[in-house]
């Protein structure tokens, strides 16, 4: 298992960044990173080496995150207010931009591709100190062989 505490991802509105082909605006468009995605992206690889990363995974993993928004200067005012739900309103991005983000920033440093992410799972925590994500991929397990588990279920 691989935990990894990272930087609050990008919103995917700041991730991506269109230019118009030729010059004009309503035709057709390019997509490319942005410099800001790009950096992340370099931040990103840089922790996980720190954190002795030095080869992706080359199988099936699953992918769980906990998105930490930054805790509001004014939050014991409103947990005081409403203690189940205060932090309901604190800006956060949504969990599906975020794992998109992270994936993009992970695949060839944590795993191969995210095409071997087999499950996955996010949940938006309680603002705690400064934003962040905490990142944990698990490895799933490999069959022995896939001939030999074909044919015990054949038995």
């Amino acid at each position: 298992m691989i935990v990894l505490t990272l930087p609050y991802p990008l919103s995917a509105n700041r991730y991506w960044r269109k230019f118009p082909m030729g010059g004009k605006k309503g035709g057709r468009e390019i997509v490319i990173r942005s410099k800001e995605a790009d950096d992340y992206i370099e931040r990103v690889g840089w922790l996980c080496r720190q954190a002795g990363i030095r080869k992706p995974l080359q199988w099936r993993v699953r992918v769980d995150i906990a998105l930490y928004p930054a805790r509001p200067q004014d939050w014991a005012k409103r947990a005081a207010a409403d203690p189940v739900a205060w932090d309901d309103d604190v800006r956060c991005i949504d969990l599906d931009n975020a794992r998109k983000v992270l994936n993009d920033a992970l695949k060839g440093i944590v795993f191969d591709d995210d095409r071997w992410i087999w499950a996955d799972s996010g949940q938006r925590m309680e603002p705690d100190g400064e934003a962040r994500v905490v990142v944990t991929i698990t490895p799933l397990q490999r069959p022995a062989s896939p001939q030999g588990s074909l044919l015990e279920a054949a038995a």
